[in-house]
């Protein structure tokens, strides 16, 4: 399972998000079925974490997992608007290690 969460934070409030994603990805890396979890920086100012999951099971658990409980109270108030989260499925293409995630 393929997922990607986009953050929009205040432009004031960049450095306190991303402050507050570190410790955040460092405990998702630990959940069960975590095989991606990655944040990356768009030029409009947005965040978007990339995520790959081992099951839609585990995945669901993460959504209620202690490190996204936690995240989403300390955050919440530095967002422009409510975390963007998209789940996907891959349709695999092209040579097995470049067309799918």
């Amino acid at each position: 399972m393929i997922v990607t969460a986009i953050f929009h934070p205040r432009p004031e409030s960049r450095d306190i998000v991303i402050d507050a994603l570190r410790p955040a990805l460092a405990a998702v890396h630990e959940e069960p079925g975590c095989e991606l979890y990655a944040i990356h920086e768009v030029a409009d100012g947005s965040l978007v974490m990339i995520e790959k999951w081992e099951s839609v099971e585990l995945l669901d658990a993460h959504g209620s997992s202690p490190a996204v409980v936690a995240l989403v109270a300390e955050i919440g108030e530095h967002l422009t608007v409510p975390v963007d989260v998209t789940r996907m499925t891959a349709i695999p293409m092209g040579t097995p290690t470049q067309g799918a995630l």
